[in-house]
């Protein structure tokens, strides 16, 4: 049975899925995505009390090493967002048993593209990049060369959580605290500044907003929807959840 994958290699720069990268295509014409530039707060100035104050919980949270808090970030880095959600949505579920929400999600993900772009504008630096402090993903040449701001994989948790709370109304709370949970994992981890995350939370909901301007967009979500509900109704529960 196929799952949802998360890929650290990326397309445009931004921290998006490879099968996010299979379509031609998302739902938004270029004149249609958000410009992140314009709408996202810009990276905190050197020197600047934000700048500082990123530098600190970085260092800090280094004493995360090893708790279970830094062993979910570390599962967040890759894996299936559908084992990443089941959880929050009360089902444990594979792609094969979801073909809609798996194309959708799969075209959806091309729309992330224009956090690339503004990772590309702004061209931070990584806070892991000038220590040896542990970090909870392998330091590559890639994750180095990819800019901290603002953080693609943030932006990809909080973009599904957005869908999936469409999706399942009756679990849109505990959705949408994993969406922010998975975006807070990525400072925590180490690999990226608070600010970064922060930064990639809210593109994520900016684009699923903007999405929701296509009758295409609109149009696929309703038949995930049905058929997200009868797949919840025939699938387990998760095992090992701490919280509902």
């Amino acid at each position: 049975m196929k799952r949802l994958t998360l890929a650290v290699l990326l397309a445009a720069g931004a921290a998006m899925p490879a099968d996010s990268q299979s379509g031609s295509s998302g739902y938004l014409e270029p004149e249609d995505r958000p410009n992140l530039v314009e709408i996202l707060p810009p990276p905190p100035e050197p020197g600047s009390p934000r700048a500082q104050s990123d530098r600190a919980i970085y260092r800090e949270s280094r004493e995360m090493k090893d708790s279970p808090r830094w062993d979910l970030a570390t599962r967040d880095v890759t894996g299936g967002m559908l084992d990443h959600f089941s959880c929050a949505l009360g089902a444990t579920l594979e792609e094969d048993d979801v073909p809609a929400l798996s194309r959708l999600l799969d075209r959806a993900g091309n729309d992330r593209r224009v956090v690339g772009d503004a990772k590309k504008h702004y061209q931070t630096a990584r806070p892991w990049l000038d220590n040896d402090l542990p970090i909870c993903e392998p330091r590559t040449e890639h994750l180095a060369g990819n800019g901290d701001y603002p953080s693609g994989h943030a932006a990809h948790g909080q973009h599904v959580a957005m869908i999936l709370a469409a999706l399942a109304p009756d679990r849109v709370t505990q959705l949408l605290a994993r969406g922010r949970e998975f975006g807070e994992s990525r400072w925590i981890c180490g690999s990226h500044s608070q600010s970064a995350a922060e930064a990639g939370t809210l593109a994520g909901a900016v684009i699923f907003a903007a999405e929701m301007n296509s009758e295409e967009f609109r149009q696929d979500l309703e038949v995930a929807r049905k058929e997200l509900r009868a797949a919840r109704a025939a699938a387990d529960a998760p095992e090992n959840c701490t919280k509902s």
